[in-house]
């Protein structure tokens, strides 16, 4: 009984042993997520649907906009080729959750730096500054924060807007949607005296919508947009970085803004004012 113990421990000891031998193996042998994305020959980047001039469908059905043209050229260095990016479309709630899940590789979905979201995501350097603005029909303009007392505001769910009116101004009655479509018609129809957005696309969209006027252009502190990996993807997050720092020497990101948000903006809006070139603040 005592060798047929002994024997059985030895089994025991080789099995545990090997175990952890093949563990240890398909550990050092996994591939990287850059590895994976030119196995597969595409990058799965998350953008918006409906959030122009950044993010968004046209009538042909494309992937179009200022992060749809970064991706683009994301994937013709990565890949070679830019048609070589695989759009996968996002909601502003939806962001952390697709790259955490692993159905998107990167987000490109106008995605604004927090404290709170870098708990979950890893930021890349940014390529744009924002701001929370605020627009109202020009018949009751609001042009502070303090004539929303007693009133409803729009914004959508997710966003910076709704975190910080939540935490600020608890007194005001936010009117919550998940796609900016819905919250804009939200506001035509007078649901709410005003939507509180990023003001870089209230000012685009307030140009094309006559009655309608950014009162409030900036509240809070300027903060930034930037691409975001999965939680500890440092072999992406370092090539983004190094693209970014690549495509500055060119002038690329101003480039992008010429291309998609210029035609938007008109002469109301300056590049400087929005465009971080190669991923530093100047």
């Amino acid at each position: 009984m005592k060798k047929t113990g002994r024997i059985l421990a030895a089994v025991l000891a080789v099995v545990l042993a090997l175990g952890t031998f093949a563990g240890c193996s398909q550990q050092g042998t996994r591939k990287s997520s850059l590895e994976t994305i030119k196995q597969n020959g595409k990058i799965k980047v998350g953008v918006f649907s409906d959030k122009p001039p950044f993010g968004y469908v046209d009538a042909q059905g494309k992937n179009q906009g200022f992060d749809v043209y970064i991706a683009k050229r994301f994937a013709k260095d990565l890949l070679g080729d830019e048609n070589k990016v695989e759009f996968v479309l996002v909601e502003a709630a939806s962001r952390v959750e697709y790259l955490q899940s692993g159905k998107v590789d990167l987000i490109m979905a106008n995605f604004t730096v927090t404290d709170e979201r870098k708990e979950k995501v890893d930021f890349a350097n940014p390529y744009m500054k924002v701001a929370l603005g605020v627009v109202s029909p020009d018949g009751s303009q609001i042009t502070d924060v303090s004539q929303l007392k007693g009133k409803k505001l729009i914004v959508n769910k997710g966003t910076t807007a709704e975190t910080y009116f939540t935490k600020n101004n608890p007194d005001i009655e936010l009117l919550k949607y998940d796609q900016n479509t819905e919250a804009f018609q939200a506001l035509k129809d007078g649901r709410g005296a005003a939507l509180a957005h990023d003001n870089t696309l209230l000012f685009a969209w307030a140009r094309e919508n006559s009655g309608y006027t950014v009162g409030v252009s900036s509240l809070g502190e300027q903060d930034t947009i930037a691409p975001a990996v999965k939680k500890g993807d440092k072999e992406l997050l370092d090539w983004v970085n190094n693209e970014l720092t690549a495509l500055g020497k060119e002038n690329f990101i101003h480039e992008a803004y010429d291309a998609t948000l210029k035609p938007a903006y008109g002469d109301s809006v300056s590049a400087d004012d929005v465009v971080i070139e190669g991923g530093k603040l100047q």
